[in-house]
């Protein structure tokens, strides 16, 4: 066994070597910007331990202090079917890690007086403006009731525009039965036909009463589409993945970027059943803002880097830093009801801002951190976190889209936050 973790992080070593002049931030040594090496080597450790149990394919994690990178590796299989090693520019299908660049760019379009948050949806797609609230019944039935108050785009950043997602599993209620799961309309259909899907479903919860995750974000990406008159990939591509570098960013791999999509094992090691990442062979008919794009953990390494800078990155600047600043800020009032911790269970003392979540208070969370930390995370096993305070951004891709993805978001951050000396 400890033979096979020596093996496993010696080519993590090598790997990472062959890659390293095309590091996305400049390198520094751990110690130099308060980290310790050996710290730091427990990911190391974690991971080959992981992927010797077989619990994991493989992963690549990025940690930058002060906008240097202390720690670029990739670890295991790209393809567990093939045994392909882990390339540091593999890419991964992000899931919800979509959402905060969706959200970015239409806070571009709020910046140039384009897309104010107290516009109404329904000027965009008027079909939201008679979207009922379902109200289930004692008896099972649902009972549909007006918008007390209309959806604003603000609700769509936020999640409480009353949108849902279907098929979670914490989705047991009557209107959730009635929502599809969140990559299934793109893989249907285009921009129109998922919004007249999704605005002739009930709504789950009044507008702005509620966070409820789901839909709101691939929502918001059909307005940017409106108002930009772009495609959302073409409007990100122009300006926020080619200022910042992020070349492999895309909701369409092309041939050539194929052979780089990390794989998760065809069954979940928790439950043994069949797992898939659907979308890494099947194409998507719109860019939907919420869950589907692609891209390596240096890509969107910069993309936090560039947020915890206050919006600009190696002279590009994307949004001002009041933007970002009201972006990652937790925008849920004492008036909404705030289940964010219902979504992933180390998300106690969060609230959320523009399509990230916020921390708002010490303790509270299963994980260390500090008031001000944003963040979010795919569903297909890929996290990021930004602490303003300790300027740290951590991105890590894992291809394990089952109930193991939240042990290693909990545990690659136990194990960053310990490697901190200072």
């Amino acid at each position: 066994m400890n033979k096979t973790i020596a093996m496993i992080a010696t080519a993590a070593a090598v790997i990472t070597l062959g890659a390293a002049r095309a590091a996305p931030l400049p390198e520094a040594n751990p110690d130099d910007v308060g980290f310790s090496s050996q710290g730091l080597g427990r990911l190391d450790s974690f991971f080959a331990r992981e992927i010797a149990a077989k619990r994991v394919p493989g992963a690549v994690v990025a940690v930058a202090r002060d906008g240097k990178l202390v720690h670029y590796k990739a670890y295991g299989q790209l393809d567990p079917d093939k045994g392909t090693p882990m390339p540091i520019d593999a890419i991964f299908a992000l899931a919800s890690m979509t959402k905060p660049m969706a959200a970015v760019a239409g806070l571009t379009l709020m910046e140039k007086g384009q897309l104010p948050l107290q516009a109404k949806l329904s000027d965009y797609y008027p079909g939201f403006a008679d979207m009922k609230v379902g109200v289930p019944q004692s008896d099972g039935s649902l009972k549909l009731a007006p918008q007390a108050s209309p959806i604003f785009i603000h609700d769509l950043y936020r999640h409480t525009s009353g949108l849902m997602y279907g098929g979670r599993p914490d989705s047991s209620s009557p209107v959730a039965r009635q929502y599809p799961d969140g990559v299934a309309p793109a893989i249907e259909g285009d921009t129109q036909a998922f919004i007249d899907r999704i605005a002739k479903l009930p709504l789950a919860h009044q507008p702005s009463t509620e966070f409820e995750y789901g839909f709101s974000i691939d929502v918001l990406g059909a307005v940017v589409e409106k108002v930009s008159e772009q495609k959302l990939g073409d409007y990100l591509a122009a300006n926020v993945w080619q200022p910042l570098g992020m070349k492999d960013a895309t909701f369409h791999p092309t041939e050539a970027q194929r052979p780089r999509l990390a794989r998760p094992f065809a069954n979940d090691p928790l439950t043994g059943k069949p797992q898939a990442i659907k979308l890494l062979d099947t194409p998507t008919k719109f860019d939907c803002g919420g869950a589907c794009s692609f891209a390596t953990i240096g890509d969107y390494l910069r993309f936090g880097q560039m947020l915890l800078n206050g919006g600009e990155l190696d002279g590009q600047r994307i949004l001002g830093p009041k933007t970002v600043h009201h972006m990652t800020t937790n925008h849920l009032g004492p008036e909404i009801k705030n289940n964010v911790a219902n979504v992933e269970p180390h998300r106690g003392g969060f609230g959320f801002g523009l399509s990230v979540a916020v921390r708002t208070s010490e303790g509270l969370s299963s994980v260390p951190g500090n008031p001000g930390e944003f963040t979010w995370n795919g569903a297909y096993g890929t996290q990021f976190f930004c602490d303003p305070k300790e300027r740290l951004v951590v991105v890590v891709g894992t291809a394990a889209p089952g109930e193991l993805r939240k042990y290693y978001r909990e545990q690659v951050q136990d194990i960053v936050y310990g490697a901190i000396t200072k």
